[in-house]
């Protein structure tokens, strides 16, 4: 327990000089009666009250004051509890390689399947962004509740480009920590993920995934990272050729889970590998799991206040008050 303001507690000192003042009142009380009739008499005129109970309106009156003047300085209770406005960023690769059909229909489908099954599974506390990233990370809806708008943003048709992997990372996380806020101490956003599907590492120039990574970790982002591919994956590519003729080439297009799983270990993340359509269940279920688990928590000061007040309220005081009243009232006709 705290105090807003805690100065005003020196109000505090009008408790003892009330006591001090009933007091002194009561020790008059048969000095006063003596101007009216014999002290002597006054018990067979009138039926005095409990000395117990003639005090209670009084002691009533002092708890409330006390409270009142403790009300002043707003007593605070720091409580533990769950910060929402949590947010996922998921990022696809929408790179050339992403055609490949060894995981039906595409890489780039089942990713997007894989997507709308994460939506609809992932809980309504939870805002959602997306990212595509080919030779650059272009944010294609900002954090949202709204899961249709997601899914009806996602990709379906590959770019025959590269993959700037550290960039869509950097940009990922930096999404993440704007839509939840800096940490402080004792007070840390709320969970901040990054889902990102890909079946390769960086094959562009600019900033690194180890680096990337690196700024994630500080920014308290963990990435989940998702391998999509088969070691025997390859892709028919075709060009139009001068006269209208089409060229076409067929390349190995493997996975490389190097720089993934470098990203997931170096952000505490997880990383999966996915080699078929039936895998996708058990990750994506992974994935919420580990997403709920990764709960931020708070310690927060709140006024109680008015909790106190309420409290004392429910607890009868109406009623004691009233009795309170009746109490006076004897007393009042005893001095009579």
């Amino acid at each position: 327990m705290s105090f807003a303001a805690p100065l005003l507690l020196v109000c505090l000192i009008a408790i003892p000089i009330v006591i001090v003042l009933y007091v002194w009142w009561e020790r008059r009380r048969e000095e006063r009666a003596a101007r009216w009739a014999s002290p002597g008499l006054v018990p067979n005129l009138v039926e005095r009250p409990s000395p117990r109970v003639r005090h209670l309106p009084a002691i009533l009156f002092l708890i409330g004051l006390t409270f009142l003047l403790v009300g002043f300085a707003r007593p605070e209770a720091t409580v533990n509890s769950e910060r929402e406005g949590a947010t996922v960023v998921l990022t696809i690769d929408q790179s050339g390689s992403m055609d490949t059909p060894d995981i039906k229909p595409t890489r780039l489908l089942a990713a997007r399947n894989a997507a709308l099954t994460f939506l609809q599974e992932l809980p309504s506390k939870y805002r959602v962004a997306l990212e595509t990233f080919t030779d650059h990370p272009a944010v294609i809806v900002a954090p949202t509740y709204d899961r249709e708008k997601v899914a009806a943003a996602l990709p379906v048709k590959a770019q025959v480009i590269g993959t700037a992997l550290g960039d869509a990372v950097q940009t990922a996380s930096r999404v993440a920590v704007q839509a939840v806020g800096p940490s402080k101490p004792g007070a840390p956003h709320p969970p901040a993920a990054v889902l990102l599907i890909s079946d390769g590492t960086q094959t562009v120039q600019g900033t690194s995934p180890v680096v990337a990574s690196k700024t994630a970790k500080k920014q308290g982002v963990r990435v989940s990272t998702v391998l999509i591919g088969t070691a025997t994956g390859t892709l028919k590519q075709c060009v139009q050729a001068p006269g209208g003729f089409k060229q076409c080439r067929t390349q190995k297009t493997p996975p490389d889970p190097v720089a993934l799983q470098g990203i997931a270990a170096t952000t505490g993340g997880r990383f999966f590998t996915v080699k078929s359509a039936s895998q996708w269940e058990a990750t994506l279920r992974q994935v919420y799991r580990d997403l709920g688990s990764h709960a931020a928590h708070q310690h927060k000061k709140r006024e109680v206040t008015a909790t106190c007040a309420a409290g004392l309220l429910h607890g009868g005081a109406p009623v004691v008050e009233v009795s309170g009243w009746n109490v006076m009232a004897k007393s009042v006709t005893a001095m009579r």
